[in-house]
């Protein structure tokens, strides 16, 4: 099992405040006699300090240990709790039998699943044997199937919920679309959280936080299970930053040791963004994107948002300092560094431009480099690394945008908990070997990426996130109500005044 992070960091500090003990004492030892009795008392006072500081770094290094004998019990503890972890122990009704579900047929309804393929690979072969084996356990079967479109999900679910029960078995997997949040708040959507077969403290629910994103209160109306799929970084040719006299290992480095700034971005956009024939056209640009992934991922990289949550329910987050400190640097920016699209060119032209190495960087989306999507054809080695932080974070950030599953409220209490219970086994690791087993890492292992992207920044991604709303407040549309707007000559105020009251009204709604 991997040690976590903070048992790692705990260790570090602990070896730091030693060293520093260390020092003052080495310190004290080539230490004069004082020649006055001046000397003598600043000396004697010299020395208490001395004596007090060293009581306090001895103290500092013993509370550091009891800290790291904390976590490795800790850890010893989950080790513990990971070798008891056994799937197979049957679960059993009132009267000792396995749970019948009663054959049975659960669609886990998405838009996107088709026919089943072999594994693949050891975790696939596990998983498959012990879905096979709940099946049978249990009495049910369950698949993924494509039955709506990614547009219609939506409205098909609020459309099915309020129809009422048809006799089919379905677990809906939805989108954030503000027709769900318009279910949650009539009554569509079943209450989770009345369900005693899953249990929201459970790792595969903490990972990613979605059942917060979908609740009210006390009641929970959506659930995913595992580690977030990874969101927007920055991909880098490496042979352009070479070019520019770049060592493109270099930015791993500062991401790795928290140096990979907004500041530390525009120095590198500056540097690659060449003229290399001395025409007076630049022939290399710092930066081609769609805008709107960028804009979105700056603001919470600066510890702002669109669209808040608190106990009193939604929040207009539009005018927050951090938000338009965000808004400003993008288009700032965009003046500077982002490749201009030629004339009638398609929105995607930035996916041509980037792979005929026109720009050094961009800014898309982790899927776009893994098995399947454009960045297949890219004859250059890119690097990726997670967007750089603004002045107003502490640590990098990733939007996690999940994909939540819900059961409609049109079903019984019966059906809902039956529904409930094969979902929650069908997403549980099959051994305890696999229960941190991350299948987004395998993805990207197939996909473009080397070996830090993967190891590094991927698994940052799936590890370090936040949840959004934006998506949540009916009738607002992020995209073409003002992030679409936030372009290279865009002024931010003027933006902001157009759509204020708009937004306003669509939270005061929202929160009735």
């Amino acid at each position: 099992m991997k040690r976590s992070l903070t048992t790692k960091t705990t260790a570090v500090i602990t070896t730091a405040a030693m060293l520093m003990s260390m020092a003052a004492c080495g310190g004290s030892s080539n230490t004069e006699a004082p020649a006055t009795e001046a000397d003598q008392a600043e000396a004697t006072e010299t020395e208490e300090v001395a004596e007090d500081a060293a009581e306090e770094e001895t103290e500092d290094t013993e509370e550091a240990a009891d800290e790291e004998a904390d976590e490795e019990e800790d850890e010893e503890e989950e080790e513990v709790a990971d070798s008891d972890y056994d799937p197979y122990q049957v679960i059993t009704d009132a009267d000792g039998n396995p749970i019948d579900l009663g054959g049975m047929d659960i669609i886990i309804r998405d838009w996107w699943s088709g026919d089943p393929t072999e594994p693949q690979n050891d975790y696939e072969e596990a998983l498959q044997e012990y879905r096979d084996w709940i099946q049978e356990t249990y009495n049910f079967t369950i698949k993924p199937q494509a039955i709506s479109d990614w547009g219609s999900t939506p409205t098909d679910f609020v459309d099915y919920a309020t129809t009422g029960d048809d006799g089919n078995n379905y677990l809906w997997t939805l989108r954030d679309d503000p027709a769900i949040t318009s279910a949650m708040a009539n009554g569509l959507m079943y209450d989770l959280s009345t369900l005693d077969c899953l249990d929201f403290s459970q790792d595969k629910f903490q990972r990613n936080k979605l059942h917060e994103q979908y609740s009210d209160g006390d009641k929970i109306y959506a659930m995913f299970a595992g580690y977030s799929e990874a969101r927007t970084g920055v991909y880098f040719n490496k042979r352009l930053l070479t070019d520019a006299g770049i060592d493109p290992e270099t930015i791993y480095d500062m991401q790795a040791d928290g140096t990979w700034t907004w500041d530390a971005f525009e120095d590198l956009l500056s540097k690659v963004q060449r003229d290399t024939d001395n025409d007076g056209v630049i022939d290399v640009y710092g930066l081609t994107l769609n805008e709107g992934v960028m804009t979105t991922e700056a603001v919470f990289a600066n510890n702002g948002e669109f669209i808040g949550k608190d106990a009193n329910g939604f929040t207009y987050e539009l005018e927050n300092p951090n938000t338009l400190e965000a808004l400003e640097w993008c288009v700032k920016i965009y003046d500077n560094y982002d490749m201009p699209d030629p004339e009638g060119a398609e929105w995607d032209y930035y996916k041509e431009a980037f792979i005929n190495g026109q720009a050094a960087f961009l800014v898309e989306d982790e899927y776009a480099g893994c098995p399947g999507n454009f960045l297949e054809d890219m004859p250059d080695e890119l690097g990726f690394v997670m967007f750089p932080k603004g002045p107003k974070a502490s640590d990098y950030i990733n939007v996690w945008t999940n994909n939540p599953v819900s059961i409609p409220a049109c079903y019984d209490a019966d059906k809902a908990w039956k529904l409930a219970f094969a979902w929650n086994l069908y997403t549980n690791a099959p051994s305890a070997e696999y229960l941190d087993y991350n299948g987004y890492l395998s993805t990207a292992r197939n996909g473009i990426f080397d070996s830090r992207a993967v190891d590094e920044t991927i698994t940052m991604m799936t590890e370090k996130g936040c949840i959004a709303y934006h998506g949540m407040v009916p009738n607002l549309s992020l995209g073409s109500d003002f992030v679409w707007n936030i372009a290279p000559g865009a002024v931010v105020s003027e933006q902001v005044e157009a759509i204020r009251d708009t937004w306003k009204s669509y939270v005061d709604d929202a929160n009735k």
